[in-house]
């Protein structure tokens, strides 16, 4: 299925979160910035972090970390301090979480009016759980999700496609009923691994790179798109 998708046969539509439904990396870097500043390094720029976000908090903590130090990711991965980093990294950012994000246009009203469709929603992201459920939280989006997969849901994450098989499995919807929306390369690596359509909206963060790029089934402006 391809851009030719109609929005009547969606039975189950799934989101990533950075990038896609909520602009979270002001927030984020502000959280990384607290915890380089505990350790006396330089901090990073909003448009570091905004080419970071994709493969979930701890690699983007882990590229910061080297960024900051001068070295590489794979000698911070091996380090000792990286578990005191991420300890320190943990506090900062849920004290964060919901301070500086905002929901991008649409994104509420479209997701209400999915609902009153009787269309099944969920969350596939690559941020942690505990990151995962805060950001939600603080924009009142929670109730509004059948199902959340974060990055430390399953034992592996996207650009696999466990995710959303899980999802298809949970609430037994074949893939070309159903639709992944996302903002990076990895979403459409995801969605195609998958053999779901995708959807893309060239707001987000996608390494610096343009989301058709990427190739999606469609390219949209926002979430209204999806209601027709």
């Amino acid at each position: 299925m391809n851009a030719a998708v109609e929005q009547a046969s969606m039975d189950l539509v799934m989101f990533d979160l950075d990038g896609t439904l909520v602009a979270t990396a002001a927030e984020i870097g502000d959280a990384v910035n607290d915890t380089l500043a505990r350790f006396g390094m330089p901090a990073v720029g909003l448009g570091q972090v905004q080419h970071w976000i994709g493969h979930g908090t701890r690699e983007l903590l882990i590229q910061a970390l080297a960024w900051a130090g001068g070295t590489s990711a794979q000698v911070v991965r091996a380090s000792r301090s990286l578990r005191l980093a991420a300890g320190e990294f943990d506090r900062h950012y849920q004290q964060r979480s919901g301070t500086r994000s905002r929901l991008y246009p649409q994104v509420l009203e479209t997701l209400t009016a999915l609902r009153a469709r009787a269309v099944k929603l969920a969350v596939v992201t690559n941020k942690e759980s505990r990151y995962t459920a805060a950001v939600l939280d603080a924009h009142g989006l929670a109730p509004l999700f059948d199902r959340v997969v974060s990055g430390d849901t399953l034992p592996t994450r996207k650009p696999d496609p466990a995710g959303i098989l899980s999802c298809l499995a949970e609430f037994g919807t074949p893939a070309h009923r159903a639709l992944f929306v996302g903002d990076s390369s990895i979403d459409v690596a995801t969605a195609r691994n998958a053999g779901v359509p995708v959807w893309a909206v060239p707001y987000g963060y996608n390494m610096g790179k343009p989301i058709a790029e990427s190739a999606p089934d469609r390219v949209i402006a926002d979430l209204s798109a999806l209601l027709g």
